[in-house]
């Protein structure tokens, strides 16, 4: 197992540097806000959808030993039940403290955005991109 995970992180190191900020800095953070509201149905179906890519991506990347295309469909499963679900409410005035709204717009953006990229990749994935990053045979790209 620690093997695997070693793979893991090195398959993330020899990401694309822009790719690696965006996961650690702006992706990750993102969807692990929701937890600390998880008292508003916004923060509470957040979560979920967090823990659904958690749950889902982890076995994916410890079988693949690393970050493959196929970790895509955990965030196509998850987010676009969510963003579909944030912007109802947003749009139908559901009622929102500001803190809750913030959080709702902040979600709709960034994973809309990751969305775009996880659509990519499965497309790519399906039509036979199968390789794994690894720190061995793809060198770190800027």
């Amino acid at each position: 197992m620690k093997s695997r995970l070693a793979d893991c992180l090195h398959s993330f190191r020899a990401m694309p540097r822009w790719v690696q900020l965006w996961m650690a800095c702006v992706l990750v953070p993102v969807n692990l806000m929701p937890f600390l509201l998880l008292s508003t149905p916004t923060g509470r179906a957040a979560a979920l959808a967090t823990l659904v890519v958690m749950l889902g991506g982890l076995p994916i990347m410890l079988a693949e030993r690393g970050l493959s295309r196929l970790m895509s469909v955990p965030h196509l499963v998850a987010w676009i039940p969510l963003v579909t679900l944030l912007v109802i409410w947003l749009m139908h005035g559901r009622p929102m403290s500001p803190a809750e709204t913030g959080l709702a717009v902040t979600l709709v953006v960034v994973n809309t955005i990751s969305l775009g990229f996880d659509v990519v990749e499965f497309v790519r994935w399906c039509l036979g991109g199968r390789a794994v990053p690894s720190a061995a045979s793809t060198p770190n790209r800027t």
